[in-house]
């Protein structure tokens, strides 16, 4: 695998070459970027099938009462669901559950909510928070005289060791003896009867699987087959395709600072219609730092969007980031493709449930690709999501109507990801210079409010009030965006984003 691009990615090649496991971290990638094809070509076969498709004389192996196809961000939500509340459940991953190809940044307040769940206490939340940021900044590259550096506190100030969570969450379901895990197994499809599911799966060695179940949960992400039916091919309106490296050997890197959000240079137009990188970097544990190259995008733009190709950007533009010593050494990479969906509309728009299915984390694509994206979206609504389905379950309310309602949806993360819109780079209608020109505008109006208004924003906790406040000072500096609202989000798009802006308020939760 790693012959194949060592002539059409040759940065990819050398560096991914000088990793025990890069063939294996290709192929992850590889599998990743079969999205685009799902995308630009047809969605995958329907995953969902009626009863009556079942074939005959198969062998039910086992009933659960719920069963989790992924086995990432799902072992969080099925650890809580086995231990405190005692269901049966079977969790499995097409490939070894509690592992992730990314590390997690996440504020310590919010890591709390985890003891909401009675799922860790503080003293054992701690030991997942391999390094603490004494502050962290965002700034964006234009003019030396008016490039605002934007401190904040408390946003994204802990570095949390994925896997040890996750490892920890999925032992506490296998220490339930009702509980399963089954690693290198891979979802195909699921047939729906009238009180139950049946789930078909196929094994490390490609053996079929059974299983019966009342209720299934869709944590397969951004690939996930259901999200594809269920929204007619298209999950996601927006993508934040993202790679990066965990690394050591970096000269002149604060251990002590969180780098959140920054841009190095304006606007790259090698391909389509232009991509505006951004750059975060992170200390982690001891000496290591990891630095994540991204960029907001609409999914149906004629960009390179494919994390193979941004792979070889990322290794090409490092050194104009970071200053690389003569120790410098990759330890693995990180990767994903971090899905948005614009709702148009006063609540949710996007599919995500059916008749005794639910979709959480990535595969609902409820979250903020801003900052928070689908860890900090999971950890903030736990409590909430797992109570309500342990009550959907205990009163057998598990048709569509009744499980879309548990939903990771809030009005004021969907307004605020209208925001992304304006970080989607557009050579038709943007100069070079326009998403961080605006930005730094953004970051300017913050630095003059109090600190509420840029912990809030970037936390995605802001008040309605607030928001209105930022978006007019924003529009008093820099009247140029209101030409560039109607260029990206035209007549429809910004009736969209004022009936988001109703939807919040009418929720309540702008008061907040």
């Amino acid at each position: 695998m790693l012959e194949s691009v060592r002539d059409t990615h040759p940065l990819v090649y050398k560096h991914f070459s000088s990793l025990p496991e890069g063939e294996e971290h290709l192929g992850r990638v590889i599998e990743l970027d079969r999205y685009w094809e799902h995308i630009r070509n047809e969605p995958p076969a329907d995953a969902i099938l009626p009863g009556q498709s079942l074939p005959p004389g198969v062998t039910i192996s086992g009933e659960y009462e719920i069963v989790y196809a992924g086995g990432t961000l799902g072992l969080l939500h099925a650890a809580v669901m086995a231990e405190r509340y005692g269901h049966k459940i079977l969790v499995i991953d097409r490939h070894v559950s509690g592992e992730s190809t990314r590390d997690w940044n996440i504020s310590r307040g919010e890591l709390d909510t985890l003891q909401e769940t009675r799922l860790f206490t503080a003293e054992e939340i701690e030991l997942f928070i391999v390094r603490k940021y004494r502050t962290g900044w965002v700034e964006f590259f234009c003019d030396e005289q008016k490039q605002k550096r934007l401190y904040m506190d408390n946003v994204l100030d802990c570095a949390v060791d994925a896997d040890k969570l996750l490892g920890a969450a999925k032992d506490i379901v296998l220490a339930e003896e009702r509980c399963s895990v089954l690693d290198r197994t891979t979802f195909l499809r699921c047939y729906r009867f009238a009180d139950h599911l049946v789930l078909e799966a196929a094994g490390p060695d490609g053996e079929l699987l059974y299983v019966k179940t009342q209720l299934l949960l869709d944590v397969m992400g951004i690939l996930s087959p259901i999200a594809m039916q269920l929204n007619r091919g298209r999950s996601q309106t927006h993508v934040c395709p993202t790679v990066g490296t965990v690394s050591s050997g970096f000269d002149g890197v604060d251990y002590e600072v969180g780098e959140i959000l920054a841009s190095t240079e304006d606007a790259d137009t090698s391909t389509g219609s232009g991509r505006q990188f951004i750059w975060e970097g992170f200390p982690a544990s001891g000496n290591e730092y990891i630095t994540y190259l991204f960029f907001y995008d609409a999914v149906d733009s004629d960009n390179d969007k494919s994390l193979l190709g941004l792979f070889e950007a990322y290794f090409k533009k490092l050194p104009d980031y970071k200053k690389l010593s003569d120790d410098f050494r990759i330890h693995r990479p990180v990767f994903g493709i971090i899905p948005a969906y614009s709702h148009g509309g006063y609540k949710r728009e996007r599919e995500i449930a059916d008749d005794r299915i639910l979709l959480l984390g990535d595969a609902a694509s409820l979250g903020s690709p801003l900052t928070f994206c689908g860890f900090g979206s999971m950890v903030r609504n736990l409590p909430r999501l797992t109570a309500a389905l342990d009550h959907a379950l205990g009163t057998d309310s598990l048709c569509r109507t009744d499980l879309e309602k548990i939903s990771a949806y809030e009005p004021n993360v969907a307004s605020m990801s209208n925001l992304m819109k304006y970080m989607c780079y557009d050579a038709r209608t943007d100069t070079p210079g326009f998403v961080n020109e605006l930005m730094n505008e953004v970051m300017i109006v913050l630095d003059e409010l109090p600190p509420r208004y840029r912990q809030s924003m970037f936390r995605d906790e802001m008040r309605l009030d607030d928001f209105v406040n930022v978006l007019l000072k924003v529009a008093w500096r820099y009247p140029k965006v209101l030409q560039a609202t109607y260029d990206k989000l035209g007549i429809d798009g910004s009736m969209s984003f004022l009936k988001n802006l109703a939807g919040w308020a009418l929720s309540g939760a702008g008061k907040k």
